[in-house]
């Protein structure tokens, strides 16, 4: 008798470089610049999405888990705490299937 698949926890997806994630990082407001241009300097199309709080602005994409080192680099290398990324499963930050 076959298994049902267990939905209860989120299931990774993959794509031709490996697992998909959410990256996500909070800057001041006034830093929303610098890092918009640090990640357009990144080898693959990044399509932010904000989220503005009074104090913070939250930046979130998708990348594949193979890019989260060049990002990390692009972040050190303009200034940023590059240990500030997150990265989550993609399915995990969107609530899971």
């Amino acid at each position: 008798m076959p298994s049902r698949p267990d939905h209860t926890s989120p299931t990774a997806l993959f794509g031709s470089e490996g697992e998909l994630v959410s990256l996500s990082i909070a800057v001041e407001p006034r830093l929303l610049e610098d890092l918009l241009d640090a990640l357009a300097k990144l080898t693959f199309p990044v399509n932010p999405e904000l989220c503005h709080r009074p104090a913070q602005v939250t930046v979130e994409f998708p990348a594949y888990r193979s890019r989260v080192a060049e990002v990390r680099e692009a972040l050190a290398s303009n200034g940023f705490e590059a240990e500030r990324l997150r990265a989550t499963g993609v399915l995990a930050a969107a609530g899971g299937p």
